[in-house]
């Protein structure tokens, strides 16, 4: 074991699984080594039903072509809810953004999912988010009010601000999430009650 490399694992196989780990979100080196030794620990089922599970999740979920969030039915069990809201729709831009506005159980109306926000540093601009697909969405005359739930940081405000010059000659009423959420958060991290006294909150934009 060299200085360089102080995890070096004794084996190619949890190496390459390590590594594998390392690329997720919130997994570092060491978590992503716990992680491993973990399933080299369990028994063969549970690595098995890991993989299997992995493996389902890339065949069987697609996006909505509707609103874009992800789901194994198009459309998605949320836009084809006859109780819905028809007449409100909630812009996100991620996936995860749907399941925490959901879990508050404060909000009734359809979603459109950006997958991303205007990011001009990241080479991210309006084409490369579903905001084309929005706007055909608006212009059957149905959305009475469009709720801009992007996240509070500098892109997603920037974001916010594009949608809301682009929405406004619609005549749509067009309105933003409280700043019950402090600047800076990201949807999915923010606790129910945070998110519930946003959305009954929300203003005109």
């Amino acid at each position: 074991m060299s200085k360089q490399d102080p995890i070096a694992p004794a084996s190619d196989a949890i190496g390459r699984l390590v590594q594998e780990f390392s690329k997720l979100p919130g997994i570092g080196p060491k978590s992503a080594q716990r992680i491993v030794f973990n399933l080299l620990r369990a028994p063969e089922e549970k690595a098995k039903s890991l993989a299997e599970a992995l493996l389902t999740l890339k065949q069987r979920v697609n996006l909505c072509t509707t609103c874009f969030n992800v789901t194994e039915s198009d459309p998605c069990p949320i836009c084809r809810n006859p109780e819905r809201d028809v007449t409100q729709l909630a812009i996100v831009e991620q996936p995860q953004d749907v399941l925490a506005i959901e879990h508050t159980a404060a909000y009734k109306g359809l979603y459109h999912v950006l997958h991303g926000a205007i990011t001009p540093s990241e080479g991210i601009g309006a084409d490369n988010i579903r905001i084309n697909e929005l706007l055909v969405r608006l212009k059957n005359g149905i959305v009475t009010e469009v709720i801009l739930g992007t996240n509070t940081n500098m892109e997603g405000e920037q974001t916010a601000m594009y949608l809301a010059r682009l929405i406004a000659p619609l005549g749509i009423k067009v309105t933003r999430l409280a700043r019950g959420l402090p600047f800076g958060t990201e949807l999915e991290y923010a606790d129910d009650v945070t998110l519930t006294r946003a959305l009954e909150g929300r203003q005109a934009f």
